[in-house]
């Protein structure tokens, strides 16, 4: 049970680190991340990973 309860904790701490650009952005337009149901946030995470997943992938290729 222990073990459940480290793997949910590492789960939500990655979570929280891939939400984070979204975030900081919603609150800089201090916009509620979740009052839109999470689109701006989306998008805002959406325009900070895309770039370096693409930069990523054509580095490895």
């Amino acid at each position: 049970m222990r073990n459940k309860g480290i793997i949910m904790a590492l789960l939500n701490t990655l979570g929280n680190m891939f939400l984070w650009p979204g975030t900081v952005m919603c609150r800089y337009f201090d916009v509620d991340p979740e009052s839109d149901m999470g689109l701006m946030r989306s998008f805002f995470n959406f325009l900070f990973w895309l770039p370096l997943g693409l930069i990523g992938i054509f580095l490895y290729v």
